[in-house]
């Protein structure tokens, strides 16, 4: 080892008394500068405007510390990406310049063995690169100083990642510099080797016995975990092999000048050490064999703690995870063989974490529905077979592995999954289904995969029931006004289905209320209310079941009686709000912190953390506005409320809409009040426990073409079923979201990082060159 630190040493004097470490080190430090101090100074600029007009402003709402670091555009994202021009320059003398020089001669007859060559050249590099660390330090320490608690441990993750990578960049220069005598040519050979080890990747995803083995050799996203602030035993183990790897053949290849062997003999050293590479690198990236840690504050990347205990509730049974990949139907360009690995690894690890015994299969098919399917139109003519056969060519895949028609309907019937891409779970004996969307994230997260495991369990889960029989809004239509996108839709990843939620309807005209319903939606009855099916409502509010009500205005009457059991009623007529922008009974009320507090949903959540009281505005296509007393059974908090500043009042008669503005005529019925209700909550205590009503003036807000209400039609139902599903997954929100500096200071850091500290080392390296060379 001594002798190896005295080498590493020389070499690392030689690389200092060069002029190529001293520029590669101002050019590394200014482009850091450059990157780091713009987003400063840009952050600085906005927070002291938003500070300065702005009183509710708290901060970005975003992380600081990955926004100036890890970002798009950011000091670590734009070094890695430009990392690969650096090491080529550095290392394309370690060797060759021995070797052109003819000093290599004078080292193999010194008494200095070729292992001790090797890892002392190497040690030197090394060592240069923790000085590459110290110069991002610089920044790293700024920035402790600059960010309102900044994330320390996404910090410390990201500069092991760019010391991994940037050694193993430097252990493949450092064996293409022994391949060559002309240092431009290992430059070449090095830049060259980062590129197909970058690339490789994405060859032959389409063939199983490859796809791995090219997976594991690519270097294309290794850092991308620990740059978000999670380490891997996977990824750490990845580069050490790749620099073991390097410097083995560089050993090989040095000794093999030394020796006079026959070819086969170094042929075989370097299988050899291939094989023990590529053995070692798959039995670390075996799920039971991978270790993580979390760095980042608030563990986001992590599943929430809810699903890891639904997980551990799966115990050590095995989960079964089928993937059916239909070569003619929705979600086949992210479910195809070489997207496999982004499949595993892109979607399942966080579940793998917990769970390492998951098996997964694949079963890929071609059926399409013959009566409802728009490729006949797009292949006039073409048979099922041809035109599967032209879908295989333009996806790049072999037929032969996806099952015809026939084969795949004696297996499982997939046409009320509509033929699309989806996961079929295996637990104990049960199945359940686990879809993937036509949005942007496409797989499923951990509001749909909680729910589906709780399934598995055997779990009951709430039971919805929508009344029928009055001509309410239905969970089964498509229609603008109906109610299907947000109860059954298997496409919309937030329905009631896919969220953890049984949904159907009931007669009440001819069925009783069954005692397992977690929540009753009576839903803009159009006709009046049988005797029998008021009864059935009476009983069961008075029984303590939790009710969903919606009305719309000009059917008040329908269902005022029953709300009278409740000690509120929907006020006559339509509320209105005149602006310039909307129709008079389009009304935006907003969402009162008793709102903001249904759900634990990331929209409310920061909702509340920015806002408080005053809340963002929701819009009500025509509302009857509530009118409730104190002196009620039950508890009542509004949940939307008109602003006051809005001057809306409650329009009697008939509402022209499509014509000039109402105004408010007090002897014709209008009334007026500084603000109306338009969504409530009840409470009461009953049996031992509380029991749950909204009421909302509105029907609309739920429909389809409102998108289902969104993040508050959610929260609903959320509230109704104690907050049990949907199972959110909130993450504490970032700490560091403010500056601790102001524009001026922003400027003297940017003189400071990217003129007066290079101009100082510049000066340093200078004063020694000069020093050296007068020697």
């Amino acid at each position: 080892m001594k002798m190896i630190f005295k080498i590493a040493k020389t070499e690392l004097r030689n690389l200092f008394y060069s002029p190529v470490a001293w520029f590669l080190s101002i050019a590394f430090l200014v482009q850091c500068a450059v990157y780091y101090t713009d987003i400063v100074q840009g952050i600085a600029k906005w927070q002291d405007v938003a500070l300065t007009n702005q009183p509710r402003f708290k901060g970005f709402e975003v992380s600081l510390t990955r926004a100036i670091f890890l970002g798009s555009d950011s000091l670590f994202s734009s070094v890695l990406q430009n990392l690969f021009l650096f090491v080529p320059l550095l290392t394309m003398g370690l060797i060759s310049r021995e070797i052109n020089n003819g000093t290599i001669k004078l080292l193999y007859s010194s008494p200095i063995s070729v292992r001790q060559i090797v890892l002392g050249k190497y040690t030197a590099i090394m060592l240069y690169n923790l000085v590459l660390v110290l110069l991002i330090g610089i920044f790293i320490i700024s920035g402790f100083f600059n960010i309102v608690s900044p994330d320390y441990g996404v910090l410390l993750s990201a500069v092991l990642g760019f010391y991994l990578l940037m050694c193993a960049y430097t252990a493949i220069g450092l064996f293409m510099s022994s391949l060559t005598t002309y240092q431009i040519v290992s430059a070449i050979a090095c830049f060259l080797m980062i590129f197909i080890l970058t690339r490789i990747g994405g060859l032959w995803q389409r063939y199983d016995f490859v796809r791995d083995l090219t997976y594991f050799l690519s270097m294309y996203g290794r850092t991308e975990k620990m740059l978000s602030g999670l380490i891997t035993t996977r990824e750490v183990i990845y580069f050490l092999l790749i620099m073991y790897l390097f410097v083995s053949f560089t050993l090989i290849k040095l000794r093999s000048a030394t020796e006079s062997r026959p070819w086969y003999v170094n042929a075989t050293r370097y299988v050899a050490v291939m094989i023990s590479v590529l053995a070692a690198g798959y039995i670390s990236s075996r799920p039971a064999y991978i270790g993580y840690w979390d760095t980042t504050a608030n563990k986001v990347n992590t599943l929430h703690p809810y699903t890891q205990k639904i997980i551990q509730e799966l115990g050590d049974e095995p989960l079964e995870v089928t993937l059916y990949s239909n070569l003619l139907g929705g979600g086949i360009d992210r479910t195809r063989p070489m997207n496999r690995n982004d499949y595993l690894w892109g979607f399942w690890e966080k579940y793998v974490r917990f769970k390492p015994d998951i098996q997964f299969k694949y079963v890929h098919y071609q059926d399409i529905d013959d009566h409802d399917s728009t490729l006949y139109k797009t292949y006039p003519g073409k048979t099922l077979s041809q035109i599967a056969g032209l879908q295989a060519e333009l996806m790049e895949v072999d037929t032969a592995m996806y099952l015809h028609r026939e084969e795949i309907r004696k297996q499982i019937d997939m046409a009320p999954e509509d033929y699309r891409a989806v996961m079929q779970l295996k637990y104990k004996g049960r199945t359940t289904f686990l879809r993937t969307y036509n949005d942007p994230i496409f797989w499923p997260d951990e509001m749909q995969v909680a729910p589906a495991l709780k399934r598995l369990l055997a779990v009951k889960l709430p039971k919805v029931l929508f009344t029928t029989g009055n001509l309410e809004r239905s969970p089964y239509k498509k229609g603008e006004r109906e109610f299907w996108l947000h109860s059954l839709a298997k496409a919309n990843r937030y329905s009631l289905l896919n969220l953890g939620f049984e949904a159907d309807t009931i007669s009440l005209d001819h069925n009783n209320i069954p005692k397992d319903v977690s929540i009753l939606v009576l839903a803009d009855p159009k006709t009046e209310l049988s005797a029998t099916v008021k009864a059935r409502l009476r009983d069961y509010i008075s029984g303590g079941g939790n009710l969903f009500i919606m009305g719309e205005p000009g059917k008040q009457q329908l269902l005022n009686p029953v709300l009278q059991q409740l000690g509120v009623r929907l006020m006559n007529g339509t509320t209105v709000e005149v602006s310039t922008q909307e129709m008079p009974h389009m009304v935006k009320p907003y969402i009162t912190y008793a709102g903001a507090n249904l759900a634990e949903d990331p929209f409310l959540i920061e909702l509340k953390l920015k806002w408080g009281e005053d809340s963002i505005f929701l819009l009500q296509p025509g509302v009857a506005s509530i009118a409730y007393a104190d002196s009620s059974a039950f508890s009542a908090k509004p949940l939307l409320l008109t602003a006051a500043k809005n001057n809306a009042w409650i329009k009697a008669g008939v509402l022209v809409t499509d014509s000039v503005p109402p105004v408010f005529d007090a002897l014709a019925g209008d009334t007026m009040m500084p603000a109306f209700t338009t969504s409530i909550q009840l409470t009461r205590q009953v049996h031992n426990k509380q029991q749950r009503i909204i009421l909302n003036g509105d029907a609309d807000l739920m429909s389809n073409l409102r998108s289902a209400g969104g993040f508050i039609g959610r929260a609903f139902y959320s509230w109704l079923d104690y907050n049990e599903y949907p199972v959110y997954a909130p993450m504490a929100p970032p700490k560091d979201q403010l500056l601790t500096i102001k524009p001026v200071t922003a400027n003297i850091l940017k003189m400071v990082y990217v003129w007066v500290l290079p101009a100082m080392i510049l000066l340093l390296g200078t004063i020694i060159l000069i020093r050296r060379k007068r020697q």
